[in-house]
Formats: C-alpha cells, sequence, structure tokens
C-alpha cells in the first residue's frame, strides 16, 4: 500500500498551463497545419552511442539510462560529459549516490574535464530544480532517480510515488528549458527499471546496459527511442581508461575462435541494421542420469529444444539420452530466430562428432517440418561475412532472388534441415 498525497484545487493544470488560458484558446489542428523541422542534434564524440540515439542528443529530450550495479552507467554518462563540455557546452552532473570526492577520482581515470562541467550533490528535487533553472545548462545527468525526493510526499526516496513525481518535475524542466536530462535507473532482479512503469512512457528515450559486469564488453541497447529507431545497439569495452567503442563487433565476438573443433560454427544475427557474426557452440554427451539435462546460453532454452525435437522427428538423429549444451560465446544474448540453422549444425557436428570448415558461416530459420525460412536482410549478412574473410555461406533458398554474388564467397542454397546436414 502506498500513501498518495490528496491533489490541491486547481493542481491538475500543472503540465497543461493551466485554466486562465480559457477553454476557447486551444483548437485542434489538421496535420497539414503542422510544420516540421529536422531535429538538431548534438554529437557526443562517441559514434557507438550516436548510433543507438539516433544521431546525437536531441536538445530538450529525457533519456533514460538503466543496467545492473556496476555495468558502466555513471562511467557512460561521465564521459558524455567530458566530450560535451570540451565542446563549450555547459554541462551539470547531479549526483544522489557519490560525493564530489569520489566523482573526481573517477574522473581522473578518464582524462582532462573543461570547467564547463559542474558537479552538483544533493537528493532534495527542490533544490536540484532550482538549481537547473539558475544554471541553464545544456545537458544535466541526475545519478539516480531513485535517490531523489519531493518534501510534500511523504513517501521514501526510491518509491512509485517518488519516481514518478521527480520524473514529471523533470520532464517539464528538459521540454520547458530545452535542456538535455539523462536519468540514471537502478534495475530489479528481473532487469526492468526499479519503479513505475510509467516511468519508461514518461521519457523519450529509453537505453539499457547489457552483459556481464565480470567480463570487458558492454552492449547498449535502445529500446525506446521517439527521435530515432529502436532496433539500434552500441559495444563497448570495459577498460581501464574508462568504455571503449567496439567498431567492429563481428571481429571481437569471433576473437579466440577455436580451430578444427566439432559442434562450433558461425552464424550472422542482425541488430538494427547492423549484421553481427557470432559463434555457436554446442556440446552433446550421454547423459548418466534418467533425465538428460538441457542448458542454452544466450539463446532462448525453449527454442533449442524445439531444434532438438525437429531433428530427432526428421533427420532421425537421436538424442533423447543425450545431455545437450548450446553457447552462444562472448555472452551475447540473440533471440533472432536467423541463427536456428547455426544452432542446429552445431548440435549435429557435436553428436557425430565432424568438424564445420572454420571459413563456412549459416543462418536460417528452421521450421517444425524441417524447412529452412528466409530471414530479413540476407544481402547484409553475406557481404559481411565475406568482409571477415569466409569463404563458404549456408542460406536459405527462399532468399535467393535478395542475394547477388559476392567475390570470394561461395553461396550454398538449401531448402530444408536435411540439405544443411548433408553438407557436414
Amino acid at each position: 500500500m502506498v500513501e498518495e498525497k490528496a491533489a490541491k484545487s486547481g493542481g491538475a493544470s500543472r503540465g497543461t498551463g493551466g485554466s486562465s488560458r480559457g477553454r476557447d484558446a486551444v483548437k485542434p489542428s489538421s496535420l497539414s497545419e503542422v510544420s516540421i523541422q529536422e531535429e538538431m542534434r548534438m554529437g557526443t564524440h562517441m559514434a557507438e552511442l550516436d548510433r543507438v540515439l539516433g544521431g546525437g542528443i536531441v536538445p530538450g529530450s529525457l533519456t533514460l539510462v538503466g543496467g545492473d550495479p556496476g555495468i558502466g552507467k555513471s562511467t557512460l554518462l561521465l564521459q558524455v560529459c567530458r566530450h560535451m563540455s570540451a565542446d563549450g557546452r555547459k554541462v551539470l552532473y547531479i549526483s544522489g549516490e557519490e560525493s564530489l570526492r569520489q566523482i573526481k577520482l573517477r574522473a581522473g581515470r578518464l582524462g582532462d574535464f573543461s570547467d564547463n562541467l559542474l558537479l552538483l550533490c544533493e537528493t532534495s528535487l527542490e533544490i536540484v530544480e532550482e538549481t537547473i533553472r539558475s544554471v541553464k545548462p545544456d545537458i544535466t545527468i541526475i545519478d539516480s532517480i531513485q535517490t531523489m525526493y519531493h518534501e510534500e510526499i511523504s513517501s521514501a526516496p526510491g518509491s512509485v510515488s517518488q519516481v514518478r513525481e521527480s520524473t514529471n518535475v523533470l520532464l517539464q524542466l528538459a521540454k520547458g528549458l530545452n535542456v538535455s536530462i539523462f536519468i540514471v535507473g537502478h534495475v530489479t532482479k528481473e532487469g526492468t527499471v526499479a519503479g513505475p512503469r510509467v516511468l519508461e512512457h514518461m521519457v523519450d528515450t529509453v537505453l539499457y546496459f547489457e552483459g556481464d559486469r565480470h567480463a570487458s564488453y558492454r552492449i547498449l541497447r535502445g529500446v525506446k527511442n521517439r527521435f530515432g529507431s529502436t532496433n539500434e545497439i552500441g559495444v563497448f569495452e570495459m577498460k581501464e581508461e574508462g568504455l571503449v567503442e567496439v567498431r567492429n563487433p563481428s571481429e571481437f565476438m569471433l576473437n579466440g575462435r577455436p580451430e578444427g573443433a566439432s559442434g562450433s560454427i558461425v552464424s550472422c544475427s542482425m541488430e538494427g541494421t547492423r549484421p553481427m557474426l557470432l559463434e555457436i557452440q554446442a556440446l552433446i554427451c550421454r547423459s548418466n542420469f534418467g533425465i538428460p539435462r538441457r542448458q542454452a546460453i544466450g539463446t532462448d532454452f525453449n527454442r533449442v529444444n524445439l531444434l532438438m525435437a525437429v531433428l530427432e522427428k526428421r533427420l532421425g538423429v537421436q538424442m533423447s539420452d543425450c545431455d545437450a549444451y548450446v553457447n552462444l560465446a562472448g555472452g551475447l544474448r540473440i533471440l533472432e530466430p536467423a541463427i536456428d540453422l547455426g544452432i542446429a549444425m552445431a548440435i549435429v557436428s557435436s553428436f557425430k562428432n565432424r568438424v564445420i570448415d572454420d571459413k563456412t558461416v549459416a543462418f536460417g530459420e528452421i521450421g517444425l517440418s524441417g524447412e529452412v525460412r528466409g530471414v530479413s536482410m540476407m544481402a547484409q549478412r553475406v557481404s559481411e561475412a565475406a568482409k571477415l574473410g569466409f569463404q563458404v555461406c549456408i542460406l536459405p533458398e527462399a532468399g535467393k532472388n535478395q542475394v547477388k554474388p559476392v567475390k570470394g564467397m561461395k553461396l550454398v542454397w538449401v531448402k530444408t534441415v536435411q540439405d544443411a546436414i548433408d553438407l557436414i
């Protein structure tokens, strides 16, 4: 149960400009009367972040950045502050979790900072609002929204009421003063931002940091963006000097791939407009228990079970008494069905202990009848594989009219999963 503060009389008109404007002051407009212009954007000097944002920071936008503790949210935003302040823009960094000395120590590892960066350690929303109105920065960072509290609300900081009211105040500031505001949000154990779900509906952009904080890579994914695509991702690597962009994620993900090992194949997935090559590993071994164990890391567990059932039914590969482990090397989590063919070929390769050529890449969706269905953007996938030196590509025949011959790449068209398995 959450105590809700009673609304004051006339307070409902706060965001609409008040009732003093009169009912006749607002009139609907036809779509043809509305004039549009290209949004002016501020580049962050971080190409991966600009890609996810849709080309840069839009003035007056409200952006939510979520992720697990220690994943690098504050580090990324501090690097944005460094680049933007060096361009002569006024940046205000408000922290409710760290002292000025702690921020100074972390900033010292990232490099030199301009005097255009202003720091404030405060959790009172009234003081934060007053500071933003007086300083009038170009960009404001709130770290984090769960530490902000409104004195008129009796509940504790981080509660539903506090988070909702704090975000509403920041939204009014962003739109009213044309200030770009980034707010950091803590996540629950399910991976969603803690607090009311309406928080994600209020902001313009929602970015999630993914990846294991013990690993070196980080993936920034846009799940909502009113100013750009929501399918783009940015790949970073955590180093001593901060987050470093990974310009070629495919090469990064295939680094250290074993040669001449069974149960391993390279597949291609699309993340937005970016093709990404990744290694799929499978290990099939006899089970010592009555019920075999199945485990999938980086992909859907139920999807792996479905593909194994198709292999048993359509190809007669009996794996009912075998343990099965499937892993997407590099720690990526891919749910796109285009990697079905790669998973199936890796499973059979391990089961029969047959090595697949290291220069082979495969992708395609597998149906319950064993057919291999076409996937989107096949030409871009083939081009990415050829760029990294792969020589054979196994792909669905359904998309034959979409792909043109590529120099140095042999295209092998398959109709069913049986055709693909016969190549092993």
